[in-house]
Protein backbone atom coordinates (compact mmCIF):
# COMPACT_ATOMS: atom_id res chain seq x y z
CA UNK A 1 0.00 0.00 0.00
CA UNK A 2 1.46 3.59 -0.95
CA UNK A 3 1.42 5.51 2.20
CA UNK A 4 1.04 9.64 1.37
CA UNK A 5 4.63 12.00 1.79
CA UNK A 6 2.62 13.49 4.45
CA UNK A 7 1.84 10.47 6.48
CA UNK A 8 6.14 9.55 5.84
CA UNK A 9 7.01 13.22 7.22
CA UNK A 10 4.98 12.67 10.97
CA UNK A 11 7.88 10.93 13.30
CA UNK A 12 6.62 8.49 15.97
CA UNK A 13 5.61 9.97 19.00
CA UNK A 14 8.15 8.29 21.08
CA UNK A 15 6.78 8.94 24.81
CA UNK A 16 3.61 6.50 23.29
CA UNK A 17 6.42 3.80 22.68
CA UNK A 18 7.83 4.59 26.13
CA UNK A 19 4.56 3.95 27.54
CA UNK A 20 3.38 1.07 25.97
CA UNK A 21 7.20 -1.01 27.34
CA UNK A 22 5.94 0.36 30.70
CA UNK A 23 2.57 -1.13 30.48
CA UNK A 24 3.72 -4.30 29.29
CA UNK A 25 6.05 -4.21 32.53
CA UNK A 26 3.66 -2.73 34.62
CA UNK A 27 1.84 -6.10 34.30
CA UNK A 28 4.97 -8.20 34.53
CA UNK A 29 5.15 -6.15 38.58
CA UNK A 30 1.79 -5.42 39.32
CA UNK A 31 1.45 -6.93 43.35
CA UNK A 32 4.93 -6.77 43.84
CA UNK A 33 6.62 -4.48 46.39
CA UNK A 34 7.82 -2.00 43.86
CA UNK A 35 4.92 -1.63 41.20
CA UNK A 36 5.30 0.85 38.10
CA UNK A 37 4.76 4.34 38.97
CA UNK A 38 4.13 6.45 35.71
CA UNK A 39 5.89 9.52 35.69
CA UNK A 40 5.99 9.42 31.77
CA UNK A 41 2.69 10.65 30.89
CA UNK A 42 1.77 14.64 30.54
CA UNK A 43 -2.23 14.22 32.03
CA UNK A 44 -3.19 14.98 35.53
CA UNK A 45 -4.11 12.40 38.26
CA UNK A 46 -6.66 14.70 38.69
CA UNK A 47 -10.31 13.77 37.13
CA UNK A 48 -13.24 16.65 36.17
CA UNK A 49 -14.48 17.78 39.49
CA UNK A 50 -18.02 17.17 40.45
CA UNK A 51 -20.17 19.80 39.23
CA UNK A 52 -18.45 19.47 35.73
CA UNK A 53 -19.57 15.27 35.73
CA UNK A 54 -23.05 16.52 37.00
CA UNK A 55 -23.25 18.55 34.27
CA UNK A 56 -21.97 16.04 32.13
CA UNK A 57 -24.75 13.60 33.11
CA UNK A 58 -27.71 16.06 33.11
CA UNK A 59 -26.65 16.90 29.31
CA UNK A 60 -27.09 13.11 28.48
CA UNK A 61 -30.23 12.50 30.25
CA UNK A 62 -31.81 15.23 28.86
CA UNK A 63 -30.81 14.64 24.96
CA UNK A 64 -28.99 17.76 24.95
CA UNK A 65 -26.51 15.54 22.40
CA UNK A 66 -27.12 16.84 18.96
CA UNK A 67 -24.80 18.71 17.02
CA UNK A 68 -23.94 22.73 18.34
CA UNK A 69 -22.05 25.36 15.99
CA UNK A 70 -19.32 24.58 14.37
CA UNK A 71 -17.65 27.72 16.68
CA UNK A 72 -19.16 26.08 19.97
CA UNK A 73 -22.02 26.40 22.11
CA UNK A 74 -22.40 30.26 22.66
CA UNK A 75 -22.72 30.09 26.38
CA UNK A 76 -19.57 27.85 26.44
CA UNK A 77 -17.55 30.86 24.16
CA UNK A 78 -19.16 33.55 27.07
CA UNK A 79 -17.73 31.79 30.19
CA UNK A 80 -14.39 31.62 28.74
CA UNK A 81 -14.59 34.96 27.33
CA UNK A 82 -15.45 35.95 31.37
CA UNK A 83 -12.40 33.84 32.36
CA UNK A 84 -10.07 36.13 30.56
CA UNK A 85 -11.43 39.26 32.36
CA UNK A 86 -11.61 37.55 35.98
CA UNK A 87 -8.64 35.65 35.58
CA UNK A 88 -6.15 37.61 33.73
CA UNK A 89 -8.02 41.04 33.24
CA UNK A 90 -8.05 40.88 29.68
CA UNK A 91 -11.17 41.23 27.51
CA UNK A 92 -11.50 39.17 24.71
CA UNK A 93 -14.64 39.09 23.01
CA UNK A 94 -16.51 35.48 22.83
CA UNK A 95 -16.97 36.23 19.04
CA UNK A 96 -13.42 35.97 18.76
CA UNK A 97 -13.34 32.08 20.80
CA UNK A 98 -13.94 29.17 18.67
CA UNK A 99 -14.31 25.97 20.78
CA UNK A 100 -12.34 23.08 19.62
CA UNK A 101 -12.18 19.20 19.40
CA UNK A 102 -9.37 19.66 21.99
CA UNK A 103 -6.23 21.70 21.60
CA UNK A 104 -4.83 19.51 18.91
CA UNK A 105 -7.98 20.22 16.98
CA UNK A 106 -7.33 23.84 17.55
CA UNK A 107 -3.85 24.04 16.51
CA UNK A 108 -4.79 21.73 12.82
CA UNK A 109 -7.09 24.43 12.45
CA UNK A 110 -4.52 27.45 13.00
CA UNK A 111 -1.97 25.61 10.78
CA UNK A 112 -4.55 24.77 8.04
CA UNK A 113 -6.08 28.81 7.98
CA UNK A 114 -2.41 30.10 8.02
CA UNK A 115 0.46 27.75 6.66
CA UNK A 116 0.97 27.38 2.87
CA UNK A 117 2.92 24.99 1.39
CA UNK A 118 6.77 25.82 2.27
CA UNK A 119 6.02 28.16 4.65
CA UNK A 120 8.38 27.73 7.55
CA UNK A 121 7.12 28.52 11.49
CA UNK A 122 10.53 29.42 14.06
CA UNK A 123 9.61 27.08 16.83
CA UNK A 124 12.03 26.54 19.75
CA UNK A 125 14.38 23.18 20.63
CA UNK A 126 12.95 21.83 22.87
CA UNK A 127 9.45 21.52 22.42
CA UNK A 128 6.12 19.22 22.13
CA UNK A 129 6.75 17.75 19.04
CA UNK A 130 2.90 17.09 17.64
CA UNK A 131 3.09 20.96 17.64
CA UNK A 132 5.68 20.56 14.58
CA UNK A 133 4.12 17.97 13.26
CA UNK A 134 0.72 20.08 12.87
CA UNK A 135 3.21 22.52 10.75
CA UNK A 136 4.21 19.74 8.99
CA UNK A 137 0.74 18.19 8.24
CA UNK A 138 -0.32 21.93 6.51
CA UNK A 139 2.40 21.24 4.61
CA UNK A 140 4.91 23.41 6.03
CA UNK A 141 8.14 23.27 7.31
CA UNK A 142 8.68 23.46 11.38
CA UNK A 143 11.95 25.41 12.23
CA UNK A 144 13.50 24.12 15.08
CA UNK A 145 15.80 27.09 16.75
CA UNK A 146 18.37 25.38 19.80
CA UNK A 147 17.58 27.27 23.31
CA UNK A 148 19.67 27.45 26.42
CA UNK A 149 18.80 27.36 29.88
CA UNK A 150 19.88 30.79 29.74
CA UNK A 151 17.09 31.79 27.71
CA UNK A 152 14.78 29.26 29.53
CA UNK A 153 14.86 27.27 26.67
CA UNK A 154 12.71 29.58 24.77
CA UNK A 155 12.54 31.38 21.77
CA UNK A 156 13.96 35.06 22.06
CA UNK A 157 12.91 38.20 19.90
CA UNK A 158 17.09 38.25 18.99
CA UNK A 159 17.26 34.72 17.79
CA UNK A 160 13.70 35.20 15.66
CA UNK A 161 15.17 37.97 14.08
CA UNK A 162 18.53 36.36 13.48
CA UNK A 163 16.41 33.32 11.91
CA UNK A 164 13.71 35.41 10.14
CA UNK A 165 13.89 34.47 5.96
CA UNK A 166 11.44 34.85 3.16
CA UNK A 167 10.32 31.45 4.14
CA UNK A 168 9.49 32.29 7.44
CA UNK A 169 5.55 32.56 7.80
CA UNK A 170 5.76 33.43 12.01
CA UNK A 171 6.49 31.51 15.43
CA UNK A 172 4.77 29.05 16.95
CA UNK A 173 5.62 28.95 20.80
CA UNK A 174 4.23 27.51 24.28
CA UNK A 175 4.33 29.22 27.51
CA UNK A 176 4.56 27.16 29.90
CA UNK A 177 6.33 24.84 27.75
CA UNK A 178 6.16 21.14 27.80
CA UNK A 179 8.82 19.48 28.08
CA UNK A 180 10.45 22.15 30.35
CA UNK A 181 7.69 23.57 32.00
CA UNK A 182 9.29 27.19 31.28
CA UNK A 183 7.52 30.51 30.22
CA UNK A 184 8.44 33.23 28.15
CA UNK A 185 8.79 36.79 30.04
CA UNK A 186 6.38 38.99 29.46
CA UNK A 187 8.37 41.64 27.96
CA UNK A 188 9.95 39.07 25.77
CA UNK A 189 7.02 38.02 24.12
CA UNK A 190 6.22 41.50 23.53
CA UNK A 191 9.55 42.01 21.65
CA UNK A 192 9.07 38.81 19.90
CA UNK A 193 5.75 39.70 18.71
CA UNK A 194 7.55 43.20 17.66
CA UNK A 195 9.58 41.09 15.20
CA UNK A 196 7.29 38.88 13.76
CA UNK A 197 4.53 41.63 12.94
CA UNK A 198 7.63 44.05 11.67
CA UNK A 199 7.71 41.23 9.32
CA UNK A 200 4.26 40.84 8.80
CA UNK A 201 4.62 36.98 10.15
CA UNK A 202 1.89 35.16 12.66
CA UNK A 203 2.41 34.87 16.36
CA UNK A 204 0.77 31.81 17.66
CA UNK A 205 1.03 30.64 21.00
CA UNK A 206 0.39 27.50 22.61
CA UNK A 207 -1.29 28.10 25.90
CA UNK A 208 -2.57 25.31 27.56
CA UNK A 209 -0.68 25.28 30.65
CA UNK A 210 -1.25 28.91 31.18
CA UNK A 211 -4.01 28.02 34.08
CA UNK A 212 -1.10 25.90 35.73
CA UNK A 213 1.40 29.02 36.20
CA UNK A 214 2.94 29.21 40.23
CA UNK A 215 5.19 32.92 39.74
CA UNK A 216 2.92 35.75 39.47
CA UNK A 217 5.80 36.80 36.63
CA UNK A 218 4.87 34.87 34.43
CA UNK A 219 1.29 34.38 35.05
CA UNK A 220 -0.22 36.30 31.57
CA UNK A 221 -1.81 35.34 28.62
CA UNK A 222 -0.22 37.07 25.21
CA UNK A 223 -3.55 38.34 24.71
CA UNK A 224 -2.94 40.81 26.47
CA UNK A 225 -0.80 42.34 24.21
CA UNK A 226 -2.20 42.39 20.86
CA UNK A 227 -5.69 41.35 18.94
CA UNK A 228 -3.65 39.73 15.97
CA UNK A 229 -2.28 37.12 18.31
CA UNK A 230 -3.76 33.57 18.07
CA UNK A 231 -3.75 31.78 20.99
CA UNK A 232 -4.49 27.79 21.54
CA UNK A 233 -5.78 26.61 25.06
CA UNK A 234 -7.35 24.01 26.32
CA UNK A 235 -9.60 21.73 29.05
CA UNK A 236 -7.60 19.30 29.43
CA UNK A 237 -4.46 20.46 32.10
CA UNK A 238 -5.87 23.45 34.58
CA UNK A 239 -9.32 21.46 33.94
CA UNK A 240 -8.57 18.57 34.44
CA UNK A 241 -10.54 17.16 31.56
CA UNK A 242 -7.99 15.45 29.19
CA UNK A 243 -10.70 12.34 27.71
CA UNK A 244 -13.37 14.86 27.20
CA UNK A 245 -10.96 16.39 24.17
CA UNK A 246 -12.09 20.10 24.63
CA UNK A 247 -10.47 22.88 23.87
CA UNK A 248 -10.43 26.49 22.36
CA UNK A 249 -8.33 29.01 20.32
CA UNK A 250 -8.28 32.67 20.00
CA UNK A 251 -8.17 34.35 16.70
CA UNK A 252 -8.68 37.79 15.08
CA UNK A 253 -11.70 38.93 14.28
CA UNK A 254 -10.85 38.28 10.37
CA UNK A 255 -10.05 34.59 11.46
CA UNK A 256 -13.17 33.41 12.53
CA UNK A 257 -15.36 33.09 9.32
CA UNK A 258 -12.19 30.82 7.90
CA UNK A 259 -11.69 29.07 10.96
CA UNK A 260 -15.24 28.21 10.62
CA UNK A 261 -15.41 26.82 7.27
CA UNK A 262 -12.98 24.52 7.87
CA UNK A 263 -14.03 23.74 11.93
CA UNK A 264 -17.62 22.94 9.87
CA UNK A 265 -15.81 20.35 6.82
CA UNK A 266 -13.45 18.82 9.41
CA UNK A 267 -15.10 18.54 12.52
CA UNK A 268 -18.66 19.82 12.66
CA UNK A 269 -18.02 20.41 16.40
CA UNK A 270 -16.51 19.94 19.27
CA UNK A 271 -18.66 17.25 21.66
CA UNK A 272 -21.40 18.18 22.38
CA UNK A 273 -21.62 16.69 25.82
CA UNK A 274 -18.50 17.83 26.76
CA UNK A 275 -19.09 21.59 25.85
CA UNK A 276 -21.97 21.33 28.10
CA UNK A 277 -19.82 19.75 31.07
CA UNK A 278 -17.32 22.76 30.58
CA UNK A 279 -20.08 25.48 31.42
CA UNK A 280 -19.54 24.09 35.03
CA UNK A 281 -15.97 24.73 34.80
CA UNK A 282 -16.58 28.35 35.38
CA UNK A 283 -18.55 27.62 38.87
CA UNK A 284 -16.90 29.19 41.81
CA UNK A 285 -17.11 25.66 43.56
CA UNK A 286 -14.97 24.61 40.30
CA UNK A 287 -12.75 26.93 40.02
CA UNK A 288 -11.64 26.58 44.35
CA UNK A 289 -11.23 23.18 43.74
CA UNK A 290 -9.10 23.95 40.34
CA UNK A 291 -7.20 26.67 42.62
CA UNK A 292 -6.78 23.83 45.35
CA UNK A 293 -5.55 21.27 42.69
CA UNK A 294 -2.84 23.83 41.70
CA UNK A 295 -1.89 24.33 44.95
CA UNK A 296 -0.99 21.03 45.09
CA UNK A 297 0.71 20.63 41.80
CA UNK A 298 3.05 23.85 42.60
CA UNK A 299 3.68 21.78 46.26
CA UNK A 300 4.69 18.74 43.90
CA UNK A 301 7.13 20.88 42.42
CA UNK A 302 8.67 22.51 45.35
CA UNK A 303 9.22 18.95 46.61
CA UNK A 304 10.24 17.21 43.33
CA UNK A 305 12.72 19.26 41.81
CA UNK A 306 15.40 19.89 44.86
CA UNK A 307 15.04 15.75 45.42
CA UNK A 308 16.01 15.24 41.61
CA UNK A 309 18.77 17.89 42.18
CA UNK A 310 19.94 16.29 44.95
CA UNK A 311 20.24 12.92 43.01
CA UNK A 312 22.41 14.60 40.40
CA UNK A 313 19.19 14.32 38.23
CA UNK A 314 20.04 18.78 37.05
CA UNK A 315 17.17 20.69 36.21
CA UNK A 316 19.08 24.02 35.06
CA UNK A 317 15.90 26.35 35.21
CA UNK A 318 13.14 25.62 37.71
CA UNK A 319 9.70 25.45 35.82
CA UNK A 320 7.50 28.15 36.51
CA UNK A 321 4.16 26.36 35.25
CA UNK A 322 2.92 22.86 34.44
CA UNK A 323 4.01 19.59 36.14
CA UNK A 324 7.07 18.63 34.44
CA UNK A 325 10.85 18.32 34.90
CA UNK A 326 13.12 18.27 32.50
CA UNK A 327 16.16 16.77 33.88
CA UNK A 328 19.88 15.95 32.60
CA UNK A 329 21.11 12.90 33.18
CA UNK A 330 24.54 12.51 31.74
CA UNK A 331 25.76 12.33 35.83
CA UNK A 332 23.15 9.70 36.88
CA UNK A 333 23.27 7.93 33.21
CA UNK A 334 27.65 7.16 34.22
CA UNK A 335 26.61 6.07 37.57
CA UNK A 336 24.62 3.61 35.95
CA UNK A 337 26.65 2.56 33.28
CA UNK A 338 24.92 4.17 30.67
CA UNK A 339 27.15 5.14 27.76
CA UNK A 340 27.13 8.42 26.73
CA UNK A 341 26.34 9.41 22.95
CA UNK A 342 22.68 9.65 20.93
CA UNK A 343 21.21 7.02 22.78
CA UNK A 344 21.93 8.21 26.40
CA UNK A 345 18.81 9.27 27.59
CA UNK A 346 16.97 6.62 25.83
CA UNK A 347 18.65 4.18 27.30
CA UNK A 348 19.02 5.82 31.12
CA UNK A 349 14.84 5.82 30.61
CA UNK A 350 14.64 2.12 29.91
CA UNK A 351 17.60 1.00 32.67
CA UNK A 352 15.56 3.49 35.23
CA UNK A 353 12.30 1.83 33.91
CA UNK A 354 13.83 -2.01 34.23
CA UNK A 355 15.82 -1.42 37.57
CA UNK A 356 13.74 0.86 39.66
CA UNK A 357 10.56 0.30 37.43
CA UNK A 358 9.82 3.97 37.54
CA UNK A 359 8.62 4.95 33.72
CA UNK A 360 9.96 8.53 32.48
CA UNK A 361 10.65 10.46 28.99
CA UNK A 362 13.83 10.49 27.02
CA UNK A 363 14.57 13.62 25.25
CA UNK A 364 14.43 11.92 21.79
CA UNK A 365 10.41 13.62 21.31
CA UNK A 366 11.26 16.71 21.87
CA UNK A 367 14.12 17.99 19.52
CA UNK A 368 17.53 17.66 18.20
CA UNK A 369 19.24 20.09 20.18
CA UNK A 370 21.17 17.42 23.22
CA UNK A 371 18.67 15.12 23.14
CA UNK A 372 20.62 12.52 24.68
CA UNK A 373 21.45 14.65 27.61
CA UNK A 374 17.57 15.28 29.10
CA UNK A 375 15.18 13.02 30.42
CA UNK A 376 11.45 15.01 31.05
CA UNK A 377 9.67 13.76 34.43
CA UNK A 378 6.07 14.22 34.91
CA UNK A 379 4.96 15.59 38.83
CA UNK A 380 1.08 14.96 37.71
CA UNK A 381 1.06 12.07 40.27
CA UNK A 382 0.25 12.06 43.93
CA UNK A 383 2.74 13.10 45.95
CA UNK A 384 3.37 9.57 47.61
CA UNK A 385 4.09 8.25 44.46
CA UNK A 386 6.61 11.36 43.83
CA UNK A 387 8.05 10.34 47.55
CA UNK A 388 8.37 6.80 46.68
CA UNK A 389 9.51 7.37 43.37
CA UNK A 390 12.71 9.47 45.17
CA UNK A 391 13.23 6.75 46.96
CA UNK A 392 13.68 4.24 44.59
CA UNK A 393 16.49 6.70 42.43
CA UNK A 394 18.04 7.51 45.52
CA UNK A 395 18.85 3.65 46.03
CA UNK A 396 19.30 2.86 42.10
CA UNK A 397 21.77 5.93 41.82
CA UNK A 398 23.52 5.52 45.04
Amino acid sequence: MKFSTRAERIEPFYVMEVAKAAQALAREVAGTREPMIFLNIGEPDFTAPPLVQEAAARAVHSGATQYTNALGLDALRERISGWYQSRFGVQVPARRIVVTAGASAALQLACLALIESGDEILMPDPSYPCNRHFVSAAEGKAVLLPTTAAERYQLTAEKVRAAWTEKTRGVLLASPSNPTGTSIAPGELRRIHEVVRANDGITLIDEIYLGLSYEEEFGHTALAIDDSIISINSFSKYFNMTGWRLGWMVVPDAMVPVVERLAQNLFICASTVAQHAALACFEAESIAEYERRRAEFKARRDFFIPALQSLGLAVPVMPDGAFYAWADCTEAAQRLGVASGKNCSWDFAFEVMRRAHIAVTPGRDFGTAEPERFIRFSTANSMAQLEESVERLRKLLG
